[in-house]
């Protein structure tokens, strides 16, 4: 290690790898503190039995933005993955994100026009002025059918609350496809990784400009030292929590948790596809991942599946999603204000925004340095 540095990147996710390649292509010496024993954050995956794992949950890369697209082709080659996700609604199997092959078996119909009408119908039957809550909402938007099958269990699973209990800006659209298409995403370009995210944001790191590159310490909280790491560069990116960076003085933000139970199967094909979310309370769980199907390359006599059980965060844990609640977005604006011109927050965690992959790379990629 350097007695200095031109930056320190607190966390190796998605946002502060790129920020690393234009720090070291601007002939910066980078220090990055890892608190896990890793890089990639959430995106890390590892690989078992020939079989990519997406440890922390599913992500399948999507964007419409050329220039994101180029950008990470430099570090890997994509396979041709489409996501084509399933809903097990109490044993019966249905197609996600909402579109014909959903209407024609909910509503018994076969046109556009049908469904259209069968939607409109049933938003009808429910009499409301203006939306008050998630449920309300909804139903305003979609109806009480496909609100009581797709919606309302994953959603109380997802925020353990009663959807009259929770906001009605929580949903501020809900996609209906009127084609039989079953791509979950329209972006041009969609693919995954074919050795894994965890090597693409490898070779992020490892760029090198002559004798600038990326140092590395893994296992090291950098909050718990945090004076000493501030006193040995220049400028801080930190991707962690806001909130805690500050020490909570103005209370907590919220967060969601997740918890993963993965398992090894003797099987070749456990559920026929990547990922099936299970919508109703039946199953405490809001999906299960197989992993296989990610990949075609990924070929084996044996399975690995992930059930995903959302779960109240506390201090100590991984936090996943920002809650955005008024609330919350208050308490935010309020750490954002507290003048630090050494420290950039980054990240969802630092910047408390849930970001696809691609508007992360984007926002890396106009980071001002």
């Amino acid at each position: 290690m350097r007695e200095h540095y031109d930056a320190i990147l607190v966390g190796a996710g998605l946002y502060n790898a790129v920020l690393a390649t234009r720090l070291i292509k601007n002939k910066k010496n980078v220090l990055v503190i890892e608190k896990r024993n890793h890089i990639g954050g959430n995106c890390y995956t590892e690989n078992k039995d020939n079989i990519d794992i997406h440890k922390y949950g599913s992500h399948i890369f999507h964007t419409p933005n050329k220039t994101v697209w180029d950008f990470v082709n430099q570090f890997t080659e994509f396979n041709t993955f489409q996501l084509n996700t399933m809903a097990n609604v109490d044993g019966t199997i249905y197609n996600l994100p909402f579109n014909m092959n959903t209407f024609a078996k909910v509503f018994n119909v076969a046109t556009p026009e049908e469904a259209r009408e069968a939607i409109e119908k049933d938003k009808m039957k429910e009499k409301m002025c203006i939306p008050s809550n998630l449920e309300e909402q909804a139903i305003s938007m979609v109806g009480r059918t496909i609100f009581e099958k797709f919606i309302k269990g994953y959603t109380e699973k997802q925020w353990e609350k009663d959807c009259k209990e929770l906001p009605a800006d929580i949903i501020k659209r809900i996609p209906l496809r009127f084609t039989y298409n079953n791509n979950y995403f329209n972006d041009i370009y969609q693919g995954i990784p074919k050795d894994g995210y965890t090597a693409m944001i490898g070779k992020m790191f490892t760029v090198t400009n002559g004798n600038y590159k990326c140092d590395f310490l893994y296992n090291e909280d950098f909050l718990a030292n945090k004076e000493k790491w501030e006193s040995m560069a220049d400028k801080i990116y930190y991707s962690g929590c806001i909130d805690e960076y500050y020490d909570y003085c103005f209370g907590e933000l919220e967060y969601r948790g997740l918890r993963f139970e993965t398992k090894r199967l003797e099987t070749e094909n456990y559920q026929g596809c990547p990922v099936m979310n299970y919508t109703t309370h039946a199953k405490p769980y809001t999906r299960i991942i197989e992993h296989k199907w990610f990949n075609p390359e990924n070929k084996s006599d044996i399975t690995y599946v992930t059930e995903e059980y959302p779960s109240t965060w506390k201090r100590g844990d991984i936090p996943y999603y920002p809650v955005n609640t008024s609330r919350n977005q208050e308490l935010y604006q309020r750490y954002k204000d507290i003048p630090n011109k050494k420290v950039v927050f980054t990240g969802r965690l630092g910047l408390y925004k849930y970001n696809d992959m691609d508007d992360t790379i984007e926002m890396a990629l106009n980071q001002k340095l």
